[in-house]
């Protein structure tokens, strides 16, 4: 087990390493499985995600705007580090010192399977990168060198994973907090995945070489791990992300937290009091429980909230506070007071109450989950034209199954294409598989909402980021039909008001407490969160899909470029 001790795992980025480097070397370390575990366990802390619901989308916003919506990215306040990638290379150049060669070949691949991790979420940062498979000395000639082409280290990515994949072991420890031959397939389903939409919808040559890829790693995936879909209780959706425990009958991977050895985090706490907020958009994705489109309804764009939630898809209710919802621990039912920007709280990943106080949840984070690996498959077949009933039936429909939907039928989808989808998604705008297309991006909308990959990756990797931006698309949350009072649990009593105050502001009263409130309509419309400012503006297609190469970097290496728009005065 990872990480039921201080010394091999901390909430912070600290060093995992207990044996300084200047005090290694290869002739009296690296000998023995002891040596090379105690290496990598920091390769978990640096490469791997920490708890958070992600960047700023059409989906999510919480108190903090991302940079990439306010504008804020600038090349002389971004940095980069390659000091993971450094410590990685320096354990697979010192592997010939284990004496056991089959231990070796599995640290080998822990290592390039963290080395393609590492790249891969580097070129989705910054397209061309410096690739460097070994570890620079001062004299070495690479220090200098400039950036490579994205294709270029997109392959050696692959070629990473395709050796993590032949030589880590299938299963490692009963929490799976180690990476194995299943979490590799699963990790390079998600990077073949963002590179081959990437180039798709952005204009790029090769996109069906790496949508190729992804089909063959999760058909791999589907066809030979041991993983399958958890599905005990009333609501198994929700139980996968407020267990203490993870759900290993499902979740490939994750980081495991345990409060008796003071290894927490603060995502229960960051929800439940840091006005995370999820938007009507959202909420619109989700279909009713017979399968039919809730966007097709008569009035639905302005039901209040305890009406629009009836009848839908049972996993609404898993992710969003709706009426009835009693949190983990509890007793009573925790009424919706529209506390957040948007007036729809999340519930997914609450924990029990005494959890959400400060930092201290130790609910296990999940990284990989099987049905990303489904999803991840189903969508790279419907993008290279391939995909036919039998691919929906081993991927989306074992999802929908489990949250007691009806299946996705694709002669149906593509025969009539959900015009609400349309107008969320307005770049998938051709092709035969175009309504089944949407469809999958409904489900997984709706299945990874709050989890890794963050959504803010398939918007960019969809050439969609628009539809994240306030100036484009506004943030709406709630309709509210008119000034008054509103019963949100179903209990027949009023559980929040919404008055004018003598300044003629709108305010929402519960009991004594008195919040801020601007509606679409003066008095009555859609909760307009950050109503004053006008976000994305200053968005530029051809420059903002990519981050700006640090300025300090590239000042002491003058043969790094910079990406097309950023000025950083170094040229």
């Amino acid at each position: 087990m990872l990480a039921v001790s201080a010394a091999v795992m901390t909430l912070s980025a600290c060093d995992l390493d207990l044996i300084p480097e200047d005090e290694v070397s290869p002739e009296n370390y690296f000998e023995n499985e002891s040596d090379c575990q105690l290496w990598c366990n920091k390769f978990y802390s640096d490469i791997l995600e920490t708890p958070t619901l992600g960047s700023t989308t059409d989906l999510y916003m919480s108190n903090g705007i991302s940079a990439y919506v306010s504008g804020n990215r600038n090349p002389a306040t971004q940095s980069w580090s390659f000091t993971a990638l450094r410590d990685i290379n320096y354990l697979l150049e010192h592997l010939d010192q284990c004496k056991d060669r089959a231990v070796a070949n599995k640290y080998e691949a822990v290592g390039r399977f963290f080395r393609a991790y590492f790249y891969f979420k580097l070129v989705r940062a910054y397209g061309d990168v410096p690739y460097y498979d070994h570890v620079l000395g001062s004299a070495d000639k690479d220090i200098y060198k400039g950036r490579d082409d994205r294709g270029y280290v997109m392959d050696k990515v692959l070629e990473d994973f395709d050796f993590a994949i032949a030589n880590l072991p299938g299963t490692w420890e009963e929490l799976n907090t180690r990476v194995t031959k299943w979490a590799a397939l699963g990790y390079a389903s998600r990077a073949a995945l963002f590179e081959g939409t990437f180039r798709k919808y952005h204009g790029m040559n090769d996109a069906d070489k790496y949508l190729k890829a992804c089909a063959e790693y999760g058909k791999a995936f589907i066809e030979g791990s041991p993983f399958s879909l958890y599905n005990e209780g009333a609501t198994p959706y929700r139980d996968l992300f407020s267990s203490v425990d993870a759900k290993t009958q499902e979740v490939v991977l994750c980081r495991h937290y345990d409060m008796q050895y003071g290894v927490v985090h603060g995502l229960g706490n960051q929800i439940s009091f840091g006005r995370s907020s999820l938007t009507r958009r959202f909420v619109n994705h989700y279909l009713m429980a017979d399968g039919t489109r809730f966007t097709d309804k008569d009035g639905w764009e302005t039901m209040f909230y305890t009406d629009e939630v009836k009848g839908r898809d049972p996993r609404l209710a898993q992710t969003v506070l709706c009426p009835g919802y009693v949190q983990v621990g509890a007793s009573s039912v925790t009424p919706c007071e529209f506390y957040s920007w948007t007036g729809y709280e999340p519930i997914k990943h609450v924990p029990s109450a005494e959890r959400c106080v400060s930092s201290s949840d130790d609910t296990d984070w999940i990284l990989l989950r099987a049905p990303e690996v489904y999803l991840n498959y189903a969508e790279a077949k419907a993008e290279l034209g391939a995909l036919t009933q039998s691919d929906l039936d081993i991927s989306v429909n074992k999802i929908r199954a489990r949250a007691k939907m009806p299946s996705l039928n694709m002669a149906d989808a593509n025969a009539s294409p959900d015009p609400y989808l349309v107008q969320c998604y307005p770049n998938v705008n051709k092709g035969e598989n175009r309504g089944v297309i949407l469809e999958i991006r409904r489900e997984r909308t709706v299945e990874l909402a709050l989890e890794e990959p963050e959504r803010v990756w398939d918007m960019f990797r969809w050439a969609e980021a628009k539809q994240c931006l306030q100036h484009y698309v506004p943030w709406h949350g709630v309709y509210v039909p008119g000034l008054g009072s509103y019963d949100t649990t179903g209990d027949g009593k009023a559980d929040v008001e919404f008055v004018k105050v003598a300044t003629g502001a709108v305010k929402i009263k519960v009991g004594t407490k008195v919040q801020d409130v601007v509606l679409s309509n003066g008095d009555s419309g859609y909760i307009v969160s950050y109503s004053t400012t006008d976000y994305g503006y200053l968005w530029d297609d051809a420059r903002d899909y990519l981050w700006p190469i640090p300025a300090k970097d590239r000042t002491l290496n003058p043969n790094l470029s910079q990406n097309y728009g950023y000025v950083d005065g170094v040229d």
